[in-house]
Order: C-alpha cells, then sequence, then structure tokens
C-alpha cells in the first residue's frame, strides 16, 4: 500500500526521472484490487459511479507510473498506445517489469528515491 501511496500523493503527475518496477507493480496490483471493490459496490448499488471516479481518480498517476516504467527500459512513452491494440496492450504491463537499461538513456532517467 505504501508503494500506491507513493505514486498517487507524492508523484501525482511527476513524468520525471523513472518509477522502480516494486513502484509499477505494486500500483497495478492496488488499482486491479480497489477496481475489484468499486465493481462490488457498483454492483451493490445498481450503477456505474465508483468505477468511473476511481478510473478518473487514477489515470494520471498510472500514465505516470507506465510511462516512466517505460522510460527505465529506454522505450518511448509512444509505446504506452499499444494499449489501444487488443492483446498488444500487455507489453505494457510487460515492459515496465523488465529490467532497467544499464547506464543513462536518452531520457536521462534515474531512478525516484
Amino acid at each position: 500500500m505504501e508503494w500506491f501511496l507513493k505514486v498517487v500523493r507524492d508523484n501525482y503527475a511527476n513524468f520525471n526521472g523513472g518509477a522502480r518496477r516494486k513502484e509499477y507493480s505494486m500500483f497495478t496490483l492496488f488499482k486491479f484490487i480497489f477496481g475489484i471493490i468499486a465493481a462490488v459496490v457498483d454492483g451493490i448499488l445498481g450503477m456505474q459511479l465508483i468505477g468511473i471516479l476511481l478510473f478518473l481518480a487514477l489515470l494520471i498517476p498510472g500514465l505516470e507510473v507506465a510511462l516512466t516504467g517505460l522510460h527505465n527500459n529506454g522505450r518511448s512513452g509512444w509505446w504506452i498506445l499499444l494499449s489501444l491494440i487488443p492483446l498488444a496492450g500487455i507489453a505494457i504491463l510487460v515492459f515496465p517489469c523488465l529490467d532497467r537499461q544499464p547506464g543513462e538513456n536518452k531520457w536521462g532517467v534515474t531512478l525516484r528515491k
């Protein structure tokens, strides 16, 4: 939960630097868990208000952590567009989890502390 809060609270729209693999994976895990909870609550209430609010609240931090994770691996942020293609969007889940490129890449990425 600490890593999820770090992304949402401390780095809400901070596209500088790089997201650690743990930061990316914990954010994605908790976003998934909160999405399931929101779906259950929406099902009980009979509307989709909670899910929509959760999506809107986590849209910017989700893009931020995915883009900085891609930059860690030397990939451009344009790779995020793969998520618009069915089944190809799995790459967006895999690329940020790969090891960092050794040395400095063209974005000058250094991991956040």
